[in-house]
């Protein structure tokens, strides 16, 4: 059984919810995620497209991202698009990113706002682009300004707005849609972008999965602003999927007890929280006799597991709790069996 929840978790787990979720973005936006603090961000993008008979050639067009997670609420990555056809004749598209956020409906504001500056390599161009966001119930929309400073590397500078959002079915099903448009779009040269999806979650797992049907090329803020001319050369539209994997690096560095002075809690009911893959508090102080409520606000499961096998409680799915009444004085050391790195101390007097 342990065996088997440590092989799950591995496959199936290995960030909490601070992964990019799909169910809060449609295709062609980059959303106002920065990611969560010492986790690493792969996201595969992946479209193709088919020709018209007699070929039926289909062409791959991958876009990866690599981005690290870091303090203040801020992103930075990389992205590298394969096939991309924002310069005519460089394949290799090349942008490196940074984004910050400086408020969030999560954290108490009344909208999420992100800024998102990088230089197009393929472009030779500085880009950047503001998004606005809010959540209205089941509903998320979206808008967001865009900036080049050398587009598609044409010696100009131009810009490009878009508006979207996404429309949650059930907790792990949404509708996303979305539009783009260069301010100076030569209608004989390009469409306006677009994109629809439906964004899956994973079970179980912090991944999510959208199914994509788009006209743009590439992932990056250039490649998702314009849409090849109807009736032109490229002009089929695309199909595809997207995910992201979350690597935290606790798992591998780190993972100590916590040290330092234990957080004293006194009261019959004593309640740590499972979130983003730790304990909150970690370093508990409670009287004998009183009672600890572990709850799962993750979105994976977990264990709480003593070091010396005094207890285990077993698999905590999300939304669930489990508990304990410590009648012994002492220190007891415990962690989470899926997610060893996930270490906690409680101090009974």
């Amino acid at each position: 059984m342990r065996i088997g929840l440590v092989l799950t978790a591995l496959l199936a787990g290995p960030a909490a919810a601070g992964a990019q979720s799909v169910l809060d973005r449609p295709p062609n936006l980059t959303g106002t995620w920065v990611g969560s603090p010492g986790v690493v961000y792969f996201n595969f993008l992946h479209r193709f497209m088919s020709t018209d008979p007699p070929l039926r050639k289909v062409t791959n067009v991958p876009t990866f991202l690599l981005a690290a997670g870091l303090p203040a609420n801020l992103l930075a990555g990389l992205r590298y698009a394969t096939s991309s056809q924002v310069v005519s004749g460089l394949p290799n598209e090349w942008e490196l990113f940074g984004r910050f956020s400086p408020i969030a409906q999560t954290r108490g504001g009344a909208f999420d706002l992100s800024i998102h500056a990088g230089w197009n390599q393929a472009a030779r161009s500085f880009d950047g682009e503001a998004t606005l966001a809010r959540r209205f119930g089941r509903l998320r929309v979206m808008a967001a300004g865009r900036g080049f400073s050398n587009a598609f590397d044409e010696d100009e500078s131009r810009m490009a707005v878009a508006v979207g959002g996404t429309v949650a079915l059930t907790e792990s099903i949404a509708l996303a849609g979305d539009w783009a448009t260069l301010l100076d779009r030569d209608e004989n040269a390009a469409d306006a972008a677009w994109g629809a999806g439906i964004q899956l979650r994973i079970p179980t797992t912090p991944h999510t999965l959208s199914l994509q049907v788009t006209n743009t090329n590439s992932g990056t803020l250039q490649g998702s602003s314009y849409g090849p001319r109807s009736g032109g050369e490229g002009a089929t539209v695309r199909y595809g999927f997207e995910f992201t994997i979350p690597f935290t690096l606790a798992r591998w560095f780190g993972g100590d007890a916590p040290s330092g002075p234990a957080t004293r809690i006194q009261g019959d009911t004593v309640r740590i929280i499972i979130q983003n893959l730790a304990w909150s508090p970690a370093n508990i102080e409670i009287d004998r006799g009183a009672t600890v409520v572990w709850e799962n606000r993750d979105i994976v499961f977990h264990t709480s597991t003593s070091d010396d096998g005094r207890w285990d409680s077993g698999t905590i799915n999300a939304g669930e709790s489990w508990s304990r009444t410590f009648t012994e004085s002492g220190t007891f050391n415990y962690h989470c069996t899926p997610h060893p790195f996930m270490k906690g101390v409680i101090i009974v007097r």
